[in-house]
């Protein structure tokens, strides 16, 4: 495990992502901590309106070092095995960093309108450790 990814468990389109990173990592780079689950992410001074600009991305071994929003999403497509080629190629594209930024920032702030919010907070399998675990999801 070398990354946390704090993502929100509410968001029905977040709660996929994080599914779909779970089955391909299996739990070997990546941790899972919902954003609601306040009393971990306060170990790192995370707060809720932090959570507001989006997903948190970090160094399990440096947490200090964290990457949010689109420019976390980015990361941890670069992390992924042959993912740096796709991240590479999309920042080369004049004017996609931009718009991908843009694009992100509209989802975020829409996400329940658009994908709809879950009634239960989701947990991953790969939370950090058996404390992290706030509900059933």
């Amino acid at each position: 495990m070398n990354y946390y990814v704090i993502y929100d468990g509410n968001c029905n389109l977040c709660v996929t992502l994080v599914q779909l990173l779970e089955n391909l990592d299996q739990g070997k780079l990546f941790r899972y901590i919902p954003m609601q689950d306040e009393k971990v992410l306060s170990q790192w001074g995370i707060t809720a309106q932090d959570c507001e600009q989006g997903m948190i991305l970090i160094d399990a071994q440096s947490p200090s070092k964290r990457w949010q929003g689109s420019n976390a999403a980015e990361e941890i497509g670069r992390l992924l095995p042959l993912g740096s080629v796709f991240v590479e190629a999309y920042r080369a594209l004049p004017g996609m960093k931009w718009a991908g930024d843009r694009f992100y920032e509209q989802i975020r702030d829409n996400r329940y309108t658009v994908f709809g919010k879950r009634a239960n907070t989701y947990q991953s399998a790969y939370c950090i450790d058996d404390d992290c675990r706030i509900g059933n999801g």
